[in-house]
């Protein structure tokens, strides 16, 4: 489950599928994907010709929970060829579970979005993930959907410096 440009320089990981992503087969079609899409496209950054976009678990957990220790594991090697094919020069961890299982960073999301994180020669960008930004939708300044659009802003501005 992915959608994109694989020849993009920027990889987006997600959680996993919920329902509309899980109908499609394509990941961030629903109303969150729509907003990061939005949020994206309001940087300069086009979610399907400048991005490759994934998730964590290739399959949607039941009851749209948030997936096990077990599914993650289950599904790592799969992200790990898809990063190592795609190649990027940046990664967005969308999310504080795209957060642990890439990186095994357990520090809250809240502390760390919007911070470079260098590993293994990949720049990583933790942010808020859009279902939490639908959940508190205030742009003022401080809050997360404001945050979350001055991250963006540092991606694409590190983009360009490429």
């Amino acid at each position: 489950m992915s959608r994109g440009n694989k020849k993009a320089r920027l990889f987006i990981i997600g959680e996993g599928p919920g329902k509309n992503e899980d109908e499609t087969g394509l990941p961030f079609v629903g109303r969150a994907g729509r907003l990061l899409d939005q949020m994206l496209d309001n940087v300069g950054i086009d979610s399907n010709k400048d991005a490759y976009i994934s998730n964590m678990v290739k399959c949607r957990p039941p009851e749209n929970r948030k997936p096990s220790k077990e599914e993650l594991n289950a599904c790592d090697p799969w992200l790990k060829e898809q990063l190592r094919i795609i190649s990027p020069k940046i990664t967005l961890l969308v999310g504080a579970t795209a957060v642990q299982g890439v990186l095994d960073i357990k520090e809250g999301i809240t502390k760390i979005r919007g911070s470079w994180i260098e590993e293994n020669q990949m720049l990583y960008m933790p942010i808020f993930h859009p279902s939490y930004l639908l959940r508190n939708p205030s742009k003022e300044p401080d809050k997360p959907k404001w945050l979350t659009w001055k991250d963006l802003i540092k991606v694409k501005e590190k983009l360009d410096s490429f």
